[in-house]
């Protein structure tokens, strides 16, 4: 007699444009009983990636996707370490996690990845989509759904939206009006506030396309279709080998890192965050990085900013890894990473931007 299969393992995908908050609603949910034995698994945008590092309770059961956002990249690696994982897990050689949750990039579409978690034969088998965790920023959420149609996508994939940073959105009115927004776009999904349980937001049962806007469902199905386009097309020989940039989104949104050997003056970095938002303020959608401080070079300061807000810095009591350097990494809208290269070293008194963006990547580690 064959062996049963075991059951589906529950899997959550958390989502949400650059900045909302996702690191932050995760760490928080990571420390709750009913995330306990979860793996997490973070795509990240650009070559360096930092969130990983930030994400508290989770070293040991963590895996980087480090391939950008680009729907045939991400889709692939998915499936790929997906499959790893379970054969790791069935052959006893990683800890029996009981959850999955992935933490995208903030300028994913989830439609690939729904695709592969709802479509694939064998992952669709082994787990059970629990639920689309949509994290949206009440600062910022308005003007993001207008500029970007990922963000649009990320709100109608959604059963359950979790809006943050409420407590200080300067107009109440407009907060109120992005809730009706919300609503309107997926009149399916909870909107949940950033310190709702863990109970509200896994463990919901098994994600119901039935239940999600009739977009969502035309955008899946245009995605098996170019899924399955691929496949065939990778097995006439012509294949999808393109080598995608995974440092570049589309025309005009890019990932770069700034880098600096020495400790830098506390005022200097905020002397170089104050030029570099009144300058480009508008074509900054996030910075977030490590800041080794001259005061205290080891506990670094953990800087984020979402378009031209600075939130308040935080400093950490030690280096969550073994890179000394203070790395900042910038995506930015139509904005030439050099101009921001030559802001950079003319702040820490250096000639030439010789270690920033794709030069520094070989230099690390």
């Amino acid at each position: 007699m064959s062996a049963m299969p075991p059951p589906p393992i529950p899997l959550t995908l958390l989502t949400g444009f650059l900045g909302a908050g996702k690191t932050t609603l995760l760490n928080r949910l990571l420390k709750d009983e009913a995330l306990a034995d979860t793996l997490v698994l973070v795509n990240e945008f650009g070559e360096i990636g930092l969130d990983h590092l930030l994400i508290e309770g989770a070293e040991d059961n963590m895996v980087l996707l480090a391939s950008g956002c680009l729907c045939c990249t991400i889709r692939d690696d998915l499936i790929v370490t997906l499959e790893d994982l379970l054969r790791r897990r069935d052959n006893h050689r990683i800890a029996p996690f009981r959850r999955i949750v992935i933490e995208t990039t903030g300028l994913a579409d989830p439609a690939p990845i729904l695709n592969v978690l709802i479509n694939h034969r064998y992952l669709a088998m082994r787990f059970r989509l629990d639920g689309v965790v949509t994290v949206v920023d009440a600062v910022n959420g308005s003007a993001t759904l207008d500029a970007h149609a990922e963000a649009l996508r990320q709100v109608i994939a959604a059963d359950r939206i979790v809006l943050t940073k409420t407590e200080i959105a300067p107009d109440p009115e407009a907060v109120a009006a992005l809730r009706r927004r919300l609503g309107e776009l997926n009149p399916g999904a909870a909107i949940l506030p950033a310190d709702a349980p863990a109970q509200a937001l896994v463990g919901a049962g098994l994600y119901d396309l039935a239940d999600r806007p009739g977009e969502l469902r035309r955008w899946l199905a245009a995605e098996t279709l170019e899924a399955s386009h691929d496949h065939h097309h990778d097995q006439d020989g012509h294949g999808h080998h393109h080598h995608h940039d995974v440092n570049r989104h589309d025309a005009s949104i890019r990932a770069f890192v700034l880098t600096a050997e020495e400790p830098i003056r506390r005022a200097t970095f905020e002397l170089f965050w104050t030029l570099l938002r009144s300058t480009h303020g508008p074509r900054l959608l996030r910075l977030k990085g490590l800041v080794a401080l001259a005061e205290e070079p080891e506990a670094p300061l953990l800087v984020h900013a979402v378009q031209q807000i600075l939130h308040p810095p935080i400093q950490l009591s030690a280096w969550p890894d073994s890179d000394r350097r203070s790395r900042l990494v910038l995506i930015t809208r139509d904005l030439d990473e050099a101009v921001v290269a030559r802001l950079w070293s003319a702040f820490l008194g250096r000639a030439a931007p010789a270690e920033v963006g794709s030069h520094a990547r070989h230099h690390h580690g």
